[in-house]
Protein backbone atom coordinates (compact mmCIF):
# COMPACT_ATOMS: atom_id res chain seq x y z
CA UNK A 1 0.00 0.00 0.00
CA UNK A 2 2.72 2.14 0.93
CA UNK A 3 4.32 1.72 -2.56
CA UNK A 4 1.18 2.58 -3.89
CA UNK A 5 0.14 5.76 -2.42
CA UNK A 6 3.41 7.15 -3.63
CA UNK A 7 2.59 5.89 -7.39
CA UNK A 8 -1.15 8.11 -7.03
CA UNK A 9 2.15 10.77 -5.98
CA UNK A 10 4.45 10.34 -8.54
CA UNK A 11 1.59 10.00 -11.24
CA UNK A 12 0.21 13.05 -9.61
CA UNK A 13 3.14 15.43 -9.90
CA UNK A 14 4.65 14.11 -13.40
CA UNK A 15 0.63 14.99 -14.54
CA UNK A 16 1.08 18.03 -13.14
CA UNK A 17 4.20 18.99 -14.82
CA UNK A 18 2.54 18.15 -18.40
CA UNK A 19 -0.45 19.55 -17.82
CA UNK A 20 0.49 23.48 -17.57
CA UNK A 21 2.68 23.67 -20.59
CA UNK A 22 -0.14 21.58 -22.26
CA UNK A 23 -2.55 23.72 -21.31
CA UNK A 24 -0.68 26.65 -22.71
CA UNK A 25 -0.42 25.31 -25.81
CA UNK A 26 -4.37 25.03 -26.18
CA UNK A 27 -5.24 28.09 -25.46
CA UNK A 28 -2.56 29.04 -28.03
CA UNK A 29 -3.95 27.33 -30.60
CA UNK A 30 -7.64 28.36 -29.46
CA UNK A 31 -6.48 31.84 -30.16
CA UNK A 32 -4.70 31.39 -33.36
CA UNK A 33 -8.15 30.00 -34.50
CA UNK A 34 -10.22 32.51 -33.51
CA UNK A 35 -8.43 34.82 -35.32
CA UNK A 36 -9.38 32.88 -38.59
CA UNK A 37 -13.04 32.21 -37.64
CA UNK A 38 -15.79 34.11 -35.22
CA UNK A 39 -16.04 32.17 -32.16
CA UNK A 40 -20.08 32.24 -31.53
CA UNK A 41 -21.96 29.39 -30.05
CA UNK A 42 -23.79 27.70 -33.04
CA UNK A 43 -26.21 25.00 -31.06
CA UNK A 44 -28.57 22.63 -32.62
CA UNK A 45 -32.18 24.19 -33.20
CA UNK A 46 -33.39 20.69 -32.02
CA UNK A 47 -31.73 21.73 -28.05
CA UNK A 48 -32.91 25.08 -27.50
CA UNK A 49 -32.39 24.56 -24.13
CA UNK A 50 -29.80 22.47 -23.65
CA UNK A 51 -27.85 25.41 -26.27
CA UNK A 52 -29.02 28.14 -23.52
CA UNK A 53 -27.12 26.46 -20.85
CA UNK A 54 -24.01 25.11 -22.80
CA UNK A 55 -24.01 28.70 -24.61
CA UNK A 56 -19.88 30.19 -23.71
CA UNK A 57 -18.35 27.42 -21.90
CA UNK A 58 -16.50 26.14 -24.38
CA UNK A 59 -15.50 28.92 -26.37
CA UNK A 60 -12.74 29.76 -24.87
CA UNK A 61 -11.95 27.23 -22.35
CA UNK A 62 -9.77 24.32 -24.33
CA UNK A 63 -10.61 20.62 -25.18
CA UNK A 64 -8.38 17.94 -25.13
CA UNK A 65 -7.56 16.88 -21.58
CA UNK A 66 -8.01 13.12 -22.63
CA UNK A 67 -5.43 13.52 -25.16
CA UNK A 68 -2.58 13.88 -22.76
CA UNK A 69 -3.53 11.98 -20.16
CA UNK A 70 -4.24 8.48 -22.05
CA UNK A 71 -0.22 8.36 -22.61
CA UNK A 72 0.32 9.76 -19.20
CA UNK A 73 -0.93 6.53 -17.61
CA UNK A 74 -0.15 4.42 -20.06
CA UNK A 75 3.74 5.19 -20.07
CA UNK A 76 3.87 5.71 -16.38
CA UNK A 77 2.24 2.46 -15.81
CA UNK A 78 4.21 0.40 -18.12
CA UNK A 79 7.12 1.68 -16.56
CA UNK A 80 6.18 1.09 -13.40
CA UNK A 81 5.78 -2.56 -14.04
CA UNK A 82 8.48 -2.57 -16.23
CA UNK A 83 10.85 -1.15 -12.67
CA UNK A 84 9.42 -3.35 -10.22
CA UNK A 85 9.82 -6.38 -12.43
CA UNK A 86 6.25 -7.37 -11.92
CA UNK A 87 5.03 -9.91 -15.36
CA UNK A 88 3.09 -7.88 -17.91
CA UNK A 89 -0.20 -9.75 -17.18
CA UNK A 90 -2.87 -9.64 -20.18
CA UNK A 91 -5.43 -7.65 -18.36
CA UNK A 92 -2.94 -4.76 -18.67
CA UNK A 93 -2.72 -5.81 -22.46
CA UNK A 94 -6.51 -4.96 -22.59
CA UNK A 95 -6.52 -2.06 -20.63
CA UNK A 96 -3.69 -0.11 -22.64
CA UNK A 97 -5.73 -1.69 -25.58
CA UNK A 98 -8.98 -0.09 -24.25
CA UNK A 99 -7.40 3.43 -23.59
CA UNK A 100 -6.16 3.72 -26.93
CA UNK A 101 -8.77 2.89 -29.11
CA UNK A 102 -11.72 4.33 -27.40
CA UNK A 103 -9.70 7.06 -27.49
CA UNK A 104 -9.00 7.31 -30.84
CA UNK A 105 -12.80 7.51 -31.56
CA UNK A 106 -13.23 10.73 -29.82
CA UNK A 107 -9.72 12.10 -31.15
CA UNK A 108 -10.78 13.37 -34.15
CA UNK A 109 -14.04 15.55 -32.53
CA UNK A 110 -11.64 16.63 -30.17
CA UNK A 111 -8.48 17.82 -32.74
CA UNK A 112 -12.00 19.84 -34.51
CA UNK A 113 -12.97 21.25 -31.02
CA UNK A 114 -8.93 22.57 -30.85
CA UNK A 115 -9.43 24.70 -33.73
CA UNK A 116 -13.32 25.76 -33.75
CA UNK A 117 -15.31 27.07 -31.28
CA UNK A 118 -18.19 24.55 -29.50
CA UNK A 119 -21.24 23.71 -31.88
CA UNK A 120 -23.05 21.77 -29.27
CA UNK A 121 -22.81 18.81 -31.33
CA UNK A 122 -20.95 16.26 -32.03
CA UNK A 123 -18.57 16.98 -34.74
CA UNK A 124 -17.11 13.94 -35.89
CA UNK A 125 -18.21 10.22 -36.50
CA UNK A 126 -22.23 10.52 -36.40
CA UNK A 127 -24.83 8.64 -34.67
CA UNK A 128 -25.38 4.86 -35.70
CA UNK A 129 -21.79 4.89 -36.91
CA UNK A 130 -20.30 6.31 -33.94
CA UNK A 131 -22.22 3.29 -32.03
CA UNK A 132 -21.18 0.47 -34.02
CA UNK A 133 -17.64 1.37 -34.21
CA UNK A 134 -18.05 1.12 -30.16
CA UNK A 135 -19.48 -1.76 -30.31
CA UNK A 136 -16.77 -3.31 -33.06
CA UNK A 137 -14.14 -2.25 -30.57
CA UNK A 138 -15.82 -3.53 -27.56
CA UNK A 139 -16.18 -6.29 -29.34
CA UNK A 140 -12.61 -7.38 -29.53
CA UNK A 141 -12.17 -5.96 -25.88
CA UNK A 142 -14.50 -8.33 -24.91
CA UNK A 143 -13.09 -11.52 -26.73
CA UNK A 144 -9.38 -10.91 -25.34
CA UNK A 145 -11.16 -10.49 -22.00
CA UNK A 146 -12.92 -13.64 -22.64
CA UNK A 147 -10.06 -15.90 -24.58
CA UNK A 148 -7.21 -13.92 -23.61
CA UNK A 149 -7.82 -13.24 -19.36
CA UNK A 150 -9.65 -16.01 -19.61
CA UNK A 151 -13.27 -14.51 -18.11
CA UNK A 152 -16.40 -16.37 -18.28
CA UNK A 153 -18.30 -15.86 -15.64
CA UNK A 154 -19.65 -12.73 -12.74
CA UNK A 155 -20.25 -12.77 -9.34
CA UNK A 156 -23.28 -11.84 -7.58
CA UNK A 157 -24.11 -11.78 -3.84
CA UNK A 158 -26.39 -13.97 -2.88
CA UNK A 159 -26.47 -15.97 -5.79
CA UNK A 160 -22.92 -16.54 -5.85
CA UNK A 161 -20.71 -16.99 -9.04
CA UNK A 162 -22.48 -17.08 -12.26
CA UNK A 163 -20.92 -18.86 -15.11
CA UNK A 164 -22.31 -16.89 -18.41
CA UNK A 165 -19.81 -18.94 -20.74
CA UNK A 166 -20.18 -17.55 -24.56
CA UNK A 167 -22.60 -15.30 -23.41
CA UNK A 168 -20.35 -13.44 -21.55
CA UNK A 169 -18.92 -11.62 -25.05
CA UNK A 170 -22.42 -9.88 -25.49
CA UNK A 171 -22.52 -8.94 -21.72
CA UNK A 172 -19.26 -7.18 -21.89
CA UNK A 173 -19.51 -5.64 -24.97
CA UNK A 174 -22.62 -4.27 -23.62
CA UNK A 175 -21.29 -2.94 -20.22
CA UNK A 176 -18.31 -1.28 -22.01
CA UNK A 177 -20.46 0.11 -24.72
CA UNK A 178 -23.26 1.62 -21.84
CA UNK A 179 -20.04 2.96 -19.60
CA UNK A 180 -18.41 5.04 -22.18
CA UNK A 181 -21.49 6.83 -23.49
CA UNK A 182 -22.61 7.02 -19.88
CA UNK A 183 -19.15 9.04 -19.01
CA UNK A 184 -19.39 11.29 -22.07
CA UNK A 185 -23.06 12.31 -20.94
CA UNK A 186 -21.95 13.08 -17.31
CA UNK A 187 -19.04 15.26 -18.60
CA UNK A 188 -21.13 18.25 -18.93
CA UNK A 189 -20.24 19.88 -15.94
CA UNK A 190 -16.68 21.62 -14.60
CA UNK A 191 -14.98 18.59 -12.67
CA UNK A 192 -17.96 15.88 -12.51
CA UNK A 193 -17.50 13.01 -14.42
CA UNK A 194 -13.50 12.95 -13.53
CA UNK A 195 -14.94 13.78 -9.82
CA UNK A 196 -16.56 10.97 -9.85
CA UNK A 197 -14.19 9.13 -11.74
CA UNK A 198 -11.61 9.53 -9.48
CA UNK A 199 -13.65 8.36 -6.16
CA UNK A 200 -14.77 4.83 -8.11
CA UNK A 201 -10.98 4.43 -9.07
CA UNK A 202 -10.43 4.27 -5.05
CA UNK A 203 -12.86 1.87 -4.54
CA UNK A 204 -11.41 -0.10 -7.35
CA UNK A 205 -7.97 0.19 -5.92
CA UNK A 206 -8.79 -0.87 -2.89
CA UNK A 207 -10.52 -3.77 -4.07
CA UNK A 208 -7.52 -4.79 -6.60
CA UNK A 209 -5.04 -4.23 -3.45
CA UNK A 210 -7.72 -7.30 -1.86
CA UNK A 211 -7.40 -9.82 -4.07
CA UNK A 212 -3.82 -9.02 -4.61
CA UNK A 213 -3.72 -7.98 -8.32
CA UNK A 214 -0.75 -5.65 -7.92
CA UNK A 215 -1.01 -4.54 -11.80
CA UNK A 216 -4.76 -3.93 -11.72
CA UNK A 217 -3.82 -1.76 -8.64
CA UNK A 218 -0.48 -0.04 -10.13
CA UNK A 219 -3.05 0.72 -12.73
CA UNK A 220 -5.51 2.91 -10.99
CA UNK A 221 -3.26 3.99 -8.76
CA UNK A 222 -1.79 5.59 -11.74
CA UNK A 223 -4.88 6.90 -12.99
CA UNK A 224 -5.82 7.97 -9.67
CA UNK A 225 -2.71 10.74 -9.45
CA UNK A 226 -3.24 11.96 -12.90
CA UNK A 227 -7.09 12.64 -12.54
CA UNK A 228 -6.28 14.63 -9.50
CA UNK A 229 -3.59 16.70 -11.30
CA UNK A 230 -6.53 16.90 -14.27
CA UNK A 231 -9.65 18.02 -11.60
CA UNK A 232 -7.26 20.52 -10.09
CA UNK A 233 -7.47 22.53 -13.60
CA UNK A 234 -10.74 21.36 -14.48
CA UNK A 235 -13.22 21.71 -11.44
CA UNK A 236 -15.32 25.14 -11.92
CA UNK A 237 -14.44 27.70 -13.82
CA UNK A 238 -12.53 24.50 -15.58
CA UNK A 239 -9.47 25.80 -17.42
CA UNK A 240 -9.73 22.72 -19.61
CA UNK A 241 -12.06 20.20 -20.52
CA UNK A 242 -11.22 16.41 -20.71
CA UNK A 243 -12.76 15.87 -24.55
CA UNK A 244 -14.32 12.89 -26.31
CA UNK A 245 -11.08 11.02 -26.41
CA UNK A 246 -11.09 11.00 -22.64
CA UNK A 247 -14.52 10.67 -21.98
CA UNK A 248 -15.07 7.07 -24.32
CA UNK A 249 -11.70 5.78 -23.23
CA UNK A 250 -12.12 6.83 -19.23
CA UNK A 251 -15.31 5.04 -19.56
CA UNK A 252 -14.48 2.56 -21.26
CA UNK A 253 -11.56 1.28 -18.99
CA UNK A 254 -13.95 1.73 -15.78
CA UNK A 255 -16.26 -0.53 -17.34
CA UNK A 256 -13.09 -2.93 -18.06
CA UNK A 257 -11.96 -2.62 -15.06
CA UNK A 258 -15.32 -3.58 -13.20
CA UNK A 259 -15.38 -7.06 -15.47
CA UNK A 260 -11.62 -7.89 -14.39
CA UNK A 261 -12.36 -7.45 -11.12
CA UNK A 262 -15.30 -10.07 -11.87
CA UNK A 263 -17.63 -7.69 -9.49
CA UNK A 264 -20.42 -6.89 -11.77
CA UNK A 265 -22.88 -5.80 -9.18
CA UNK A 266 -19.95 -3.78 -7.19
CA UNK A 267 -19.13 -1.68 -10.74
CA UNK A 268 -23.10 -1.07 -10.96
CA UNK A 269 -22.77 0.33 -7.41
CA UNK A 270 -19.47 2.09 -7.51
CA UNK A 271 -20.48 3.59 -10.59
CA UNK A 272 -23.86 4.00 -9.82
CA UNK A 273 -24.12 8.21 -10.47
CA UNK A 274 -23.09 7.43 -14.04
CA UNK A 275 -25.74 4.32 -14.21
CA UNK A 276 -28.41 7.32 -13.06
CA UNK A 277 -27.02 9.67 -15.36
CA UNK A 278 -27.28 7.70 -18.46
CA UNK A 279 -30.90 6.22 -17.42
CA UNK A 280 -32.25 9.77 -17.36
CA UNK A 281 -31.11 10.66 -20.80
CA UNK A 282 -32.52 6.82 -22.09
CA UNK A 283 -36.17 7.55 -20.21
CA UNK A 284 -35.84 10.70 -22.20
CA UNK A 285 -35.22 9.07 -25.43
CA UNK A 286 -37.56 6.91 -24.38
CA UNK A 287 -40.44 9.01 -24.21
CA UNK A 288 -40.04 10.85 -26.77
CA UNK A 289 -39.77 7.78 -29.12
CA UNK A 290 -43.41 6.05 -27.08
CA UNK A 291 -45.15 9.12 -25.72
CA UNK A 292 -44.24 11.73 -28.40
CA UNK A 293 -42.96 13.92 -25.43
CA UNK A 294 -40.36 14.60 -23.22
CA UNK A 295 -40.85 13.88 -19.43
CA UNK A 296 -38.23 16.71 -18.95
CA UNK A 297 -37.68 19.86 -20.48
CA UNK A 298 -33.89 18.89 -20.60
CA UNK A 299 -32.05 15.72 -19.70
CA UNK A 300 -29.49 14.16 -18.62
CA UNK A 301 -30.37 14.77 -14.63
CA UNK A 302 -27.63 16.98 -14.15
CA UNK A 303 -28.46 19.27 -16.92
CA UNK A 304 -32.04 19.48 -15.20
CA UNK A 305 -31.05 20.25 -12.08
CA UNK A 306 -29.14 23.19 -13.67
CA UNK A 307 -32.43 24.28 -15.82
CA UNK A 308 -33.98 24.58 -12.90
CA UNK A 309 -31.78 26.73 -10.96
CA UNK A 310 -29.09 24.98 -9.15
CA UNK A 311 -25.74 26.32 -9.32
CA UNK A 312 -23.40 23.99 -10.90
CA UNK A 313 -20.74 23.77 -8.21
CA UNK A 314 -23.30 22.53 -6.04
CA UNK A 315 -24.86 19.90 -8.67
CA UNK A 316 -20.82 19.04 -9.01
CA UNK A 317 -20.31 18.66 -5.27
CA UNK A 318 -23.61 17.02 -4.11
CA UNK A 319 -22.80 14.09 -6.97
CA UNK A 320 -19.61 13.53 -5.87
CA UNK A 321 -21.45 13.00 -2.12
CA UNK A 322 -23.71 10.58 -3.99
CA UNK A 323 -20.60 9.06 -5.77
CA UNK A 324 -19.01 8.39 -2.71
CA UNK A 325 -21.61 6.66 -0.34
CA UNK A 326 -22.28 4.42 -3.64
CA UNK A 327 -18.59 3.72 -3.94
CA UNK A 328 -18.07 2.60 -0.29
CA UNK A 329 -21.63 0.64 -0.58
CA UNK A 330 -20.50 -0.97 -3.70
CA UNK A 331 -16.71 -2.26 -2.23
CA UNK A 332 -19.15 -3.41 0.79
CA UNK A 333 -20.60 -5.07 -1.97
CA UNK A 334 -17.84 -6.78 -3.37
CA UNK A 335 -15.76 -7.39 -0.40
CA UNK A 336 -18.47 -9.39 1.33
CA UNK A 337 -19.03 -11.54 -1.71
CA UNK A 338 -15.70 -12.74 -1.60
Amino acid sequence: MINLLGLIILSFIATSFLLVPFIDLLFHLKREAGKKQKNTFAGSNDTPISNKLLAGKDISTPVGGGILIIPVVIIITLLTIFLTRHKLTPDIYVLVFTLISFGLIGLQDDIRKIFSSFSGKYFGIKGRFLILLQIFVALIVSLALYFGVGLNNVFIPVIGNVVLGWFYIPFAVFVIVAFSNAYNISDGMDGLSSGLLTICLFAFLALASTVLNQNLAIFAGVWIGALIAYLYFNVYPARIYLGDAGAFAFGAALAVIGLLTGKILGLAVIGGVYVIIVGSSLIQIVSKRILGRKILPISPIHMYLKYIGWEEPKIVMRFWLMGAMLAIFGLWLALISQ
